[in-house]
């Protein structure tokens, strides 16, 4: 035991290997930062010529090359292709934020944003102006009221809470001028796009971004459109403005998305609100779990938790203005019951054929899952 550092300084030999990691590192950065700038370059050239911001077969080709020559050099291949998959989301959003995909003569539209002062209304205010767009906004306290926004706007954009969008709808709808484009961002469709339609006389498309605003990018974010009544010219402008920003954009109609987010929101939303009174009612001691616990039940932790720091209006609203909410609840209900009697009644065979059932449903994407929880689970551990 005698070789042990008693006073836990560090040994001088250490401080002098740091200290050329150190020096390594820096240079790392100043090559990033060098990067950086092509991409500036980049993203001119792109702009100029038409040609996208992202490119399958590079990034493919860039992954394998830098791999393989990670290999030769005694390094762990996924470790590399990590390291630069984060490197090209990087590049990606750079070159998003210098307006890369979008003509180097932008067609500047008013664009109004009822509700533009919350969450989603600042983040497509920031969206929009960063394009070079003039943005309106009403809210409350603001100069302007809803309906002299929606008069002036060639686009309008209802970014409110969900229990008051029907009621917006209503008051703005007429006010929106014959060759505008009107939009929601509720994240429920059915109702909203039904009364846009009802209420006004322009183009209408129902929008869902299904990410919240406190996104560090929209890189590879998602957003549902639901084209129901528009002119080929302003659906064409909007998936080009929305692609342009990085986003994905997912076109569908107001049953399909809903159907979709009684899944997605609904009963994903519920699930961990159980786990978290659950959590509640047993008075479970959480630090002291997390002393044992396994990367698995961590994510589920870091999620319960992250859901009720949140607004809980917000989550009741998305609960209980979705169409498909009873189904979805009934199912649950139902599945719970199910795995109680087996699990009480100690029924191995039934516990068995039930997992069995669920692992052929999901198919190949369990394969896929594995794969990709791996990953998560990893860099989570590797936070520590």
């Amino acid at each position: 035991m005698e070789h042990l550092n008693q006073d836990n300084r560090v040994p001088d030999d250490l401080l002098k290997l740091r200290a050329r990691i150190d020096e390594i590192d820096h240079k790392m950065l100043d090559l990033l930062i060098k990067r950086n700038e092509v991409i500036k370059e980049v993203a001119s050239v792109k702009q100029k010529t038409g040609f996208g911001i992202r490119d399958f077969t590079r990034e493919r080709e860039l992954l394998e090359n830098r791999g393989n020559l990670g290999e030769e050099g005694g390094l762990r291949r996924e470790v590399i292709e990590s390291l630069f998959r984060v490197i090209l989301w990087a590049s990606r959003d750079k070159q998003a934020s210098l307006n890369a995909a979008l003509p180097a003569e932008v067609d500047v539209k008013t664009i109004g944003i009822i509700g533009g002062l919350g969450g989603i209304g600042s983040l497509l205010k920031k969206m929009f102006e960063e394009i070079g767009h003039t943005v309106l906004i009403a809210d409350v306290g603001t100069q302007l009221s809803n309906a002299e926004v929606a008069n002036q706007s060639d686009v309008v954009v209802i970014a409110v809470p969900i229990e008051v969008t029907l009621t917006v709808i209503e008051e703005i709808g007429p006010h929106c001028k014959e060759d505008a484009l009107l939009l929601d961002v509720t994240s429920t469709k059915t109702a909203p796009v039904a009364a846009m339609c009802n209420k006004a006389t322009c183009s209408v498309v129902g929008t869902h971004p299904l990410f919240g605003p406190s996104v560090h990018s929209l890189q590879g974010q998602r957003i549902a459109l639901v084209p129901e009544r528009v002119t080929d010219e302003w659906l064409s402008w909007l998936e080009q403005l929305f692609s342009a920003r990085g986003l994905s954009v997912i076109m569908t109609t107001a049953k399909e998305h809903d159907e979709a987010m009684g899944i997605v929101q609904v009963l994903t939303h519920q699930a961990t609100e159980i786990l978290g009174r659950t959590i509640q009612r047993l008075q479970v001691d959480i630090p002291k779990t997390l002393e044992f616990t396994s990367p698995i039940y961590l994510i589920d932790m870091l999620m319960a938790a992250r859901h009720f720091a949140q607004s809980s209006e917000l989550y009741a609203s998305i609960q209980m203005s979705n169409p498909e909410t009873s189904k979805v609840l009934d199912a649950l209900r139902t599945s719970g019951e199910e795995l109680r009697m087996i699990v009480e009644s100690n029924d191995r065979e039934a516990f068995n054929t039930l997992f069995e059932e669920v692992h052929e449903y999901f198919g190949s994407f369990s394969e896929q899952a594995l794969e990709q929880s791996s990953f998560l689970i990893d860099r989570l551990v590797e936070r520590g």
